[in-house]
């Protein structure tokens, strides 16, 4: 759901018989807690009676993810005595967060999907620091490459309480097995599999075109494991160009799968249309007869696959995005969503110290699609085998692992829908002969897009 308004999360739970009344929208949904109120403890982390305090947080999260995040904030009310309101925000969040300061009505905490919006949030001093709670509660419980990810010159400013291993290929057992095709471990396997698939008279590939940020995820796996962590580093800081040779190899490598119309699910026309969450259904939904055979995207995908009914583990399974190109190893890219103070109350730093904690991350991990960069969780917490797979490669590549390119840069190049990166990678898709040219329009975008952050 986007928009301005807020959502009361839900009612807000007291040890006496009091009762909240039913969800609401902001400036009611409230029953008065009286003096006799006292904080649920529950295990674990340590937090202050917040009695009737009013919490707002922004994020982007809709449908599944916005319900299972909801839960976790439940038991915060719970544990705590406050109120808290789901604020939904527009993408990118980070214009949105300027026009509610601006309005000088910011929410007290917001959900941050890119590390370039966290520099851009300090920058603009939006932000406050975490307090000694929820440092302590970070120290504990994360790997020193998640805390840096939240950290602007020395200080920590974010907790990353949703990540993402977006290092994943998901695909239709039935397809497979009709083809007589298995998991491929090479870029090269990869597109021999997609052939003996096309050849079973399924289109092996299904791709989001639509929503550019898949693209840009396409392009980061293959230059990962292709170029290497250095260069990956370099580009993403924008140290070397976009008309680099090394970024001239990825999309020649890209444009060998994209060049075929034939292995994209309806084809390249049809791609550009189709956004992420049907890039997935479709890919499930028909068993041996779907519109394709796999899937490219993160663990999150699998809130999709379930809405098509089949069960992952035995209808839909997932390999690891091929490793490419001579010694190239498989890429392990990660995202993530980070939480943020934007006013210095007692409430937000609450809340980011509950964010930090396992016991907030268990919450979500039990309803799925979820993955917690919390080294502190229970792997048990996770629903099936395929969680607690993806979750435990996440957490054992330590700090090896790369964050999302486009999600480092400035949010006017990597992180905007038709701008930057998205729009010229999904011109690219368009036309992959257009190597050349894609990497001047990127260059020219991504030159512009820094110079304005030195300002």
């Amino acid at each position: 759901m986007r928009g301005s308004g807020t959502l009361r999360i839900g009612a807000v739970a007291a040890l006496v018989a009091l009762t909240a009344t039913a969800c609401g929208s902001d400036g009611g949904g409230h029953t008065d807690i009286g003096p006799s109120w006292s904080a649920s403890p529950g295990p674990g982390v340590s937090l202050p009676a917040l009695l009737g305090e009013k919490i707002e947080v922004a994020a982007v999260w809709t449908g599944p993810e916005q319900e299972n995040f909801a839960k976790v904030l439940k038991e915060f009310e719970k544990r705590t005595g406050s109120a808290v309101y789901f604020v939904p925000a527009q993408d990118p969040i980070v214009n949105f967060l300027g026009t509610k300061i601006a309005g000088g009505s910011p929410p007290d905490v917001a959900l941050l999907p890119q590390v370039g919006a966290i520099h851009q949030a300090v920058a603009q001093k939006w932000l406050k620091p975490l307090g000694p709670e929820a440092r302590a509660q970070l120290a504990k419980n994360y790997s020193k490459g998640w805390q840096d990810l939240g950290t602007v010159d020395g200080t920590p400013y974010g907790v990353y309480f949703k990540a993402a291993n977006k290092s994943l290929v998901w695909y239709n057992t039935a397809t497979f097995d009709a083809a007589g095709a298995g998991e491929p471990k090479t870029w090269k396997e990869l597109l021999t599999t997609a052939e003996t698939i096309s050849a079973s008279g399924v289109a092996p590939v299904s791709v989001g075109g639509a929503d550019g940020w898949t693209l840009t995820d396409w392009f980061e796996n293959v230059y990962l494991s292709q170029a290497g962590p250095e260069k990956y580093d370099q580009l993403a800081k924008h140290t070397i160009k976009w008309t680099d040779p090394s970024v001239t190899r990825t999309l020649t490598t890209l444009a060998e799968l994209f060049g075929k119309p034939s292995l994209l699910a309806g084809g390249t026309s049809g791609a550009l249309q189709t956004e992420f969450p049907v890039s997935v259904t479709q890919t499930f939904t028909g068993g041996d007869r779907a519109k394709a055979a796999m899937v490219f995207e993160g663990d999150f995908s699998a809130v999709n696959i379930a809405q098509t009914g089949a069960k992952i583990g035995t209808d839909a399974k997932v390999f690891p995005f091929p490793a490419v190109g001579d010694g190239g190893t498989a890429p392990v890219v990660t995202g993530g969503d980070a939480a943020v103070a934007l006013k210095d109350t007692k409430g937000a730093q609450a809340l980011l110290t509950f964010l930090a904690s396992p016991e907030a991350a268990r919450i979500w991990a039990a309803e799925g699609g979820f993955v917690s960069p919390n080294k502190a969780l229970d792997k048990a917490a996770y629903p099936n085998e395929v969680q607690r797979e993806i979750a435990t490669a996440l957490i054992g590549a330590g700090d090896t692992f790369r964050f999302d390119m486009s999600d480092q840069m400035p949010q006017s190049f990597g992180g905007t829908p038709g701008k930057g990166e998205w729009k010229a990678l999904q011109d690219f898709l368009k036309n992959p002969k257009d190597i050349a040219g894609t990497q001047a329009r990127l260059e020219a975008d991504a030159a512009k897009a820094y110079k304005a952050t030195k300002g």
